[in-house]
């Protein structure tokens, strides 16, 4: 299968094209090398994200044996402890209860008081930026915002914040495709250590509770219902890797898209009003995660292919977002897009949780750029980073004035 190489560095500087060759060729096909099912359409990945006859974990309904799958390495059981208590790789009816008790701790109402913070914040990283004449807009703007933010709402103290995005990002490379032995063992460290931390944490809000989501979920109950300590955990680290993953890399990889299309940055320049559809636009664009993977509990069939219990399917969510069935011009970056079901967000009972912030996280720092920056430009072409799932950037040098 040549039109999809998720290793090769020309893939993965650009995997559209690739994208319409596996569309052309059907609604599934399977790939030997990760001993997946490609699932390549919008209409295809929308609806099995909502079909319970898949999920993210099967370990609710079989063993490994039973489901012809190898148990994980003892080795990696304490990442795996961390990423199977979380709400994202589970299933109801514990994936329902979480969700539940997480949802009254982290309320609209709280995303919508940080938004003063937010804009402060991303101010304050720009009016860096611009005194500077520059920099990296990843490690300058893009990290840091996502990263504070997160970690004030959970009542991290910012002297404690230094290990947080190291955590992640070692956490986050368990989820590429075929992940190496040694990326296992940062994962695994990062798990450790992260959970002591979150413990320690705990604890200390269990003595003396403060006006923070750590605090809120120890309180959060539902008819005698509470949070484990390791929900609580799993939640906590969740919470960070995917509130702030997405959003740093939907940002340089929005930024680079938008240098590389001059009239349209320009039309942005001349009218913030565009802000909200434009970052809709970018995350559908250049979306930063590629793959969200699914097991199938249950024998479906696909345009007359049957994909057996046991199977993996892996939706492409960047192909979709490509799938000129649904978006018109869909290679055409259009910030005034309206018509834009993008799934970067992904459905149905894993829609994610922290999209409302992940937006106002997006808006700030790219109102902050556009009207405390407004002449940055691009001073080197970035390098990617060698992963598939995740889609980003190794940096994103830029110039102001």
């Amino acid at each position: 299968m040549t039109a999809f190489d998720p290793w090769d560095p020309d893939f993965l500087a650009d995997p559209y094209p690739s994208y319409a060759e596996l569309r052309a060729r059907g609604r599934v096909q399977y790939f030997e090398r990760t001993d997946q099912w490609l699932v390549p359409h919008h209409a295809d990945v929308s609806a099995l994200l909502r079909d319970r006859r898949l999920g993210r974990t099967y370990q609710h309904r079989f063993t490994h044996e039973d489901f012809g799958r190898t148990a994980p390495a003892p080795e990696h059981e304490p990442f795996h402890t961390l990423n199977d208590h979380g709400m994202l790789d589970l299933e109801p009816p514990d994936h329902t209860r979480i969700r539940r008790l997480v949802s009254k701790a982290f309320t609209p109402r709280t995303v919508e008081r940080l938004k003063p913070y937010v804009a402060e914040l991303a101010g304050e990283l720009v009016d860096g930026l611009v005194r500077r004449g520059g920099g990296d807009l990843l490690t300058d703007v893009a990290e840091p915002l996502p990263v504070a933010v997160i970690a004030e709402m959970l009542g991290i103290p910012e002297a404690d914040r230094a290990p947080l995005r190291p955590w992640s990002a070692d956490i986050c490379g368990m989820y590429e495709l075929s992940p190496s032995e040694d990326t296992a063992a940062k994962a695994v460290r990062a798990s450790v250590e992260f959970s002591d931390y979150l413990r320690e944490l705990i604890a200390e809000r269990r003595k003396e509770p403060g006006d923070d989501l750590v605090s809120g979920l120890i309180e959060a109950h539902d008819e005698g219902d509470r949070l484990t300590e390791q929900e609580m955990i799993s939640t906590a680290v969740l919470l960070l890797n995917a509130g702030h993953e997405a959003t740093v890399n939907a940002t340089v990889n929005g930024w680079y898209a938008l240098f590389r299309h001059p009239a349209q940055l320009a039309a942005l320049r001349a009218d913030h009003s565009l802000v909200p559809t434009a970052i809709e636009e970018l995350m559908r664009y250049d979306t930063p995660l590629q793959l969200f993977e699914r097991w199938v509990l249950d024998d479906i069939e696909i345009d007359g292919t049957t994909v057996p219990r046991g199977a993996e399917i892996a939706m492409l969510f960047g192909s979709a977002n490509h799938d000129p069935a649904v978006f018109e011009s869909p290679d055409h970056l259009d910030l005034t897009r309206r018509d834009n079901p993008h799934i970067s967000f992904s459905a149905g009972i894993h829609y994610c949780i922290g999209a409302p912030l992940a937006r106002i996280e997006l808006a700030a720092s790219m109102t902050a750029l556009l009207e405390r920056a407004p002449t940055l430009t691009l001073a080197a072409e970035p390098d990617r980073k060698p992963n598939f799932v995740i889609r980003g950037l190794e940096g994103l040098r830029v110039t102001v004035g």
